[in-house]
């Protein structure tokens, strides 16, 4: 047969491999059989073992080398056959093919050696890369920058970072994949000012740049949002070495900027990609989510879906964590329907987002009804669930599931601790929490930080406990933070101690100073306890400094339109519908047994002025808006960007069980979800 004829077989071969076309490899194989005589030529045989292998068809590939008489086999052959292994997975047959090699006294090449490295790298076999590496440095291989740059990467991959720099620093040639590996293992070893530097040691010695390059160096600058002006000047060199059109260089560009919270030159990145791929619009949903700007995520996604990107794990989860921040329950059962359809939603990614998603919307039974169904479930699932129920006010349920937790053998984290400890407070389990989180460093060997020091600051004083929370706080292994002073303040409000709560109050001055809260919360203390004098100070003394009180405002959405209310509001179209509604309850609850509670009212006023001061609170109205026009047999959700007030917690227990009707309320602190008369958050303030 003509060797025309032999290269058109080994091309079709070729052909099956790129195509990923076993039916081509199939046949051209029975077309060479069919034409040409045994034995088959050495040429063809090598070409059939890297068709087979590649195409993961090991046996085949393994009876096509065996048909190869040994002294017939070479160093080709055996990397053919190494190789394919390695790129399907399956690494521990890679290096038994590696091991055979070598007893048929058959010395690897330096294509050889970085696939023998690989399988060892993502087998975690450091001992075995060991045993690989003498044998390169044996044969004089070492020295390829490729074959060095494989074993570099072995041994980072492999946590053996002595070993890894000794052979960086002795490669006597570094290309751009060397300098490319150094800077990806710095960046994953949680080290980006070492891959920061490393590329500025390739410029200095003229080192090329790719794609590549920029992604990790943008990766890099944008770990802990560090290096914001750093990543700027990077973005500069992107453009003057011509890859700001590069897509891959541009999502990086994206996802840079959004972790380091400049979410403006973010969306300028975005919108000036021409060729946007799906990771492009992930990583800009992601930016929006990650800077607290849900509403602008949710519309871009929408965006994405109008423009034919594919709903994929990445960005539904990250459009759901977005619907979580604001609430969106409505949004986020559209992009759940999303998920269903394209079939994600088993996805444990996915299905973890979702769980916290209706966790955080206050649905506690499509957020049970969605851990239950999954497929799959990780840490990150169990947490979901977990700080759901504590956000939610269930925290007998969270106290089952920590134990739950224990049972199927799901080791709790830090998060999982921070978890249990809030539903321990909102509980008023007091000598609960204080073992959990003893059991902390005894049991579970995890240092208690911040997070869990406020949680117990928390729990002590919402227990009425304000002294022994303040000397707790005293005997901290950290400076006492603003959240942990906060929570002392608000519990010497709610128990009735001014002398603490001063003390609170200066410290959070002080370290917050332009924080209006703080001074309010004061002022309302002292309100409360008839101390008007000094509540106008605290008052005055906000003036003089400039700070503004935030205003208060409730919302509810009612067919996709979110209807927006404050304090006295009389503005909205249907208002004397409300204001009839306001009336009526007005009159019920009292026949129930409703009293205002006054105490709270900001100024020194006649009882009748200071129980409608806090009958008008934006959260009533927009109540009073909801029965208006919520069908029976559906809750009614509000949020509030401020604390929900005690009169108006009382009013809402009470209106629930006069109207029969689910209230969930998601103020800036929690969810309060009003049913018959009672309060999910059992008045634990």
């Amino acid at each position: 047969m003509s060797s025309a004829t032999v290269n058109t077989l080994a091309s079709l071969l070729q052909t099956a491999v790129s195509s990923r076309s076993s039916a081509v490899g199939r046949s051209t194989h029975a077309r060479i059989i069919k034409t040409i005589d045994s034995p088959l030529p050495t040429f063809i045989c090598n070409h059939l073992v890297n068709m087979y292998s590649k195409l993961d068809l090991l046996d085949s590939a393994q009876l096509s080398l065996s048909l190869i008489p040994p002294p017939n086999r070479s160093v080709v052959t055996w990397t053919s056959l190494i190789a394919g292994t390695v790129q399907n997975g399956h690494f521990c047959s890679a290096l038994l093919h590696f091991a055979n090699m070598r007893r048929d006294s058959i010395l690897p090449n330096d294509f050889t050696f970085p696939c023998v490295f690989k399988a060892c790298n993502s087998l975690r076999s450091p001992v075995t890369g060991k045993q690989v590496h003498a044998l390169a440095i044996k044969t004089g291989q070492i020295h390829d920058v490729f074959v060095g740059c494989s074993a570099f990467d072995m041994y980072s991959k492999t946590c053996l970072k002595g070993d890894a720099c000794k052979v960086f620093d002795e490669m006597p040639e570094k290309n751009l994949a060397t300098w490319n590996t150094y800077m990806s293992n710095a960046v994953l070893e949680g080290k980006p000012r070492k891959a920061i530097d490393a590329f500025m040691d390739s410029k200095r010695v003229g080192g090329e740049v790719s794609s590549i390059t920029f992604c990790v160096v943008l990766n890099a600058c944008c770990s802990d949002g560090l290096y914001l002006q750093l990543g700027k000047q990077v973005h500069g060199f992107v453009i003057r070495s011509g890859y700001e059109n590069n897509v891959s260089v541009a999502n990086g560009m994206v996802d840079f900027y959004g972790k380091c919270r400049d979410i403006s030159s973010a969306r300028l990145v975005f919108d000036g990609i021409c060729n946007r791929n799906d990771v492009s619009w992930c990583s800009m949903v992601a930016a929006y989510e990650q800077n607290d700007e849900g509403e602008k995520a949710c519309m871009l996604f929408l965006e994405a879906m109008r423009s034919s990107i594919e709903p994929k794990d990445f960005i539904v989860s990250s459009v759901i964590s977005a619907c979580s921040g604001i609430a969106g329950l409505e949004m986020g059962r559209l992009v759940h329907a999303l998920s269903v359809k394209a079939c994600i939603d088993g996805n444990v990614f996915v299905g973890s987002a979702l769980v916290d998603m209706y966790a955080k919307c206050g649905n506690v039974e499509d957020c049970e009804k969605m851990f239950d169904e999954m497929p799959e479930r990780n840490l990150i699932t169990w947490n979901a669930l977990l700080g759901g129920y504590a956000h939610l006010g269930h925290a007998d349920m969270a106290l089952s599931l920590f134990e739950e937790m224990k049972c199927e053998n799901v080791i709790p984290n830090y998060v999982s601790f921070v978890s249990i400890l809030a539903a321990c407070s909102r509980a008023g389990a007091v000598d609960v929490g204080l073992r959990i989180f003893e059991s902390m460093r005894s049991k579970y060997g995890i240092e208690a930080g911040v997070e869990h020091y406020a949680c117990v600051v928390d729990m002590l004083g919402r227990a009425g406990m304000v002294e022994r929370a303040y000397e707790f706080i005293k005997r901290m292994p950290f400076d006492p933070t603003v959240s942990m002073w906060g929570s002392l303040l608000g519990a010497c409000k709610v128990h009735r101690n001014n002398r603490l709560g001063k003390i609170a109050a200066d410290k959070l001055f002080q370290l917050d100073p332009q924080d209006s809260g703080n001074h309010v919360i004061l002022s309302n203390m002292f309100a409360a306890a008839g101390r008007w004098e000094e509540a106008n100070v605290v008052r005055m003394e906000m003036k003089e400094v400039g700070i503004n009180k935030g205003a208060g405002c409730s919302w509810i959405t009612i067919k996709n339109s979110v209807h927006t209310f404050q304090a006295k509001d009389t503005c909205h179209e249907r208002n004397t519908e409300i204001q009839a509604m306001l009336s009526k309850l007005k009159m019920e609850m009292k026949g129930a047994g409703y009293t205002a509670d006054t105490s709270l009212a900001l100024f020194d006023l006649e009882d009748e002025e200071r129980e409608s001061e806090v009958w008008h609170h934006s959260e009533k109205i927009a109540l009073a808006f909801g029965l208006c026009v919520v069908p029976t047999g559906l809750p009614i959700r509000i949020t509030k960007n401020l604390r929900i007030c005690f009169d108006c917690h009382t009013a809402f227990k009470f209106i629930s069980g006069i109207t029969n009707r689910e209230i969930i309320v998601r103020d800036n602190n929690r969810f309060h979800r009003f049913t018959k008369y009672e309060c999910s958050c059992r008045d634990y303030w």
